[in-house]
C-alpha cells in the first residue's frame, strides 16, 4: 500500500522537547541525505532547498528547541512552516543567497530587486514560473532583495506528469541581474517528482 504523503504539520507531530532533544543529532543526520537530494545550486550565489513535510517537521522542532517558547511558541511556527510544505500539486523551495563578504552581499542584493518573481524551473518545452510566498514582501521600496526568499511552483497534473517523465530539467533564474540556469541532477529529480502527487 502506498503511504499517503503528509501536507501538513499539526499540533500532534510535535514531540515533547525533551525526548527530542534526546533524538535530534539522529534526526539530524537522518536528514541529512533527504536534503542534499533536495539542494540545487543556481549561479555562483543561490541554493534552492526544495522543502517537505520531512524539512519543515525538522524545522519546526529546531525552532521550538533553541527558542524555548514552549506552547505559545507552536502555533506561530505551524503557521510560518505549514505553507512550505508541498500540497501535491507544487514544489516549494527556500531559496538562499549566500555571500560571505557582508560589504559584497548588500551590493549584489541591491541590485536584485524582484528576483522572488523571475525563478523558473523549465522541461520538454514547459515553463513553471515560480510564485513568491505572500507572507511578507522580499524586496524593500529600495530595490534590495532579501536574501532568503520562498517560492512555490504550482504544477496542473499534466505538467506533474510530463515533469515526472522528463529527460532534463532545468531550473533557473531570469533576473538581469543574475541570469543563471543549472540541470537538476537525477536523484534531484526523482525526490522531486515524488512530491508531485497529482
Amino acid at each position: 500500500m502506498m503511504e499517503i504523503m503528509k501536507t501538513e504539520i499539526t499540533r500532534a507531530d510535535i514531540m515533547d522537547m525533551a525526548e527530542y532533544a534526546k533524538i535530534r543529532k539522529e534526526k539530524r543526520s537522518q536528514l541529512m541525505p533527504v536534503k542534499r537530494n533536495r539542494r540545487l545550486a543556481v549561479g555562483p550565489h543561490a541554493t534552492f532547498h526544495f522543502e517537505s513535510y520531512d524539512t519543515m517537521w525538522l524545522q519546526v522542532h529546531e525552532m521550538l528547541f533553541i527558542e524555548k517558547g514552549g506552547e505559545a511558541q507552536i502555533e506561530d511556527e505551524l503557521s510560518a512552516y505549514n505553507p512550505l510544505i508541498p500540497k501535491g500539486d507544487e514544489l516549494v523551495a527556500t531559496v538562499l543567497f549566500e555571500i560571505d563578504d557582508p560589504v559584497r552581499r548588500r551590493q549584489v542584493l541591491g541590485t536584485l530587486g524582484g528576483v522572488e518573481e523571475s525563478m523558473t524551473i523549465e522541461f520538454d518545452g514547459t515553463v513553471i514560473k515560480g510564485e513568491a510566498e505572500e507572507d511578507v514582501d522580499r524586496t524593500t521600496a529600495e530595490g534590495k532583495a532579501s536574501s532568503v526568499q520562498f517560492v512555490h511552483f504550482r504544477f496542473t497534473p499534466e505538467q506533474a506528469a510530463a515533469f515526472r517523465r522528463a529527460g532534463r530539467v532545468m531550473v533557473g533564474i531570469t533576473h538581469p541581474n543574475y541570469p543563471h540556469m543549472t540541470v537538476l541532477p537525477e536523484a534531484v529529480h526523482t525526490a522531486l517528482a515524488a512530491d508531485l502527487t497529482v
